[in-house]
């Protein structure tokens, strides 16, 4: 078994893109099981996906998981990003979830 070398948040996108180089023989049942839903659900770029997470964590100063948060789900509406950002429990002004709202847009 291969030892953890990095951990890091990723999107589904991201996802995708990883177990694509990956020889469906060669998975695991809970690799196929993976990459069997993000193949179904998942259509974004994952290139669009980095750069989104990427200017939401500089411009928005958004942690890394909660930045992969909004890649995945990508709220269309102020009121959508603010049910999911209320869990956070951290109080995000408006002209952020404003700026949020814009780069989800520009990326989708």
């Amino acid at each position: 078994m291969e030892e953890v070398q990095k951990k890091q948040a990723i999107s589904l996108s991201e996802v995708k893109e990883i177990l694509g180089k990956v020889d469906v023989e060669e998975m695991d049942q809970i690799q196929r099981w993976t990459f069997d839903y993000v193949s179904k659900f998942v259509t974004s770029d994952p290139k669009d996906a980095k750069e989104m997470k990427k200017l939401l964590i500089k411009e928005c100063e958004l942690t890394e998981d909660e930045a992969v948060e909004i890649v995945n789900i990508r709220p269309t509406s102020l009121a959508e990003l603010r049910s999911f950002t209320f869990g956070w429990k951290k109080l995000i002004l408006a002209e952020t979830l404003a700026k949020m709202l814009k780069i989800i847009k520009e990326h989708s």
